[in-house]
């Protein structure tokens, strides 16, 4: 089974897995725009299984942490 992770920035207090609409507010108040950014970069269909989604979009998130031009993103486990 895969652990599902979410993209955040490294100053912003809320969990993305669990405070979905602060933390959506502190990124967008900051101008970062992460999920906009994430969309852009996860390369999925809907002709994919959930499987194959899922790896793609862990495949871009490790990406832009791998690149993090910007020094401010990490990746952290989804909290169930």
């Amino acid at each position: 089974m895969m652990v599902l992770h979410m993209l955040t920035t490294l100053d912003n207090p809320f969990d993305p897995s669990t405070r979905f609409e602060e933390w959506d507010q502190f990124d967008k108040a900051h101008g970062y725009h992460t999920m906009a950014y994430l969309a852009r970069i996860v390369k999925s269909s809907d002709d994919l299984s959930e499987a194959d989604q899922d790896q793609a979009l862990e495949d871009a998130i490790d990406e832009i942490v791998r690149l993090n031009t910007l020094g401010i993103y990490k990746k952290v486990p989804v909290n169930s």
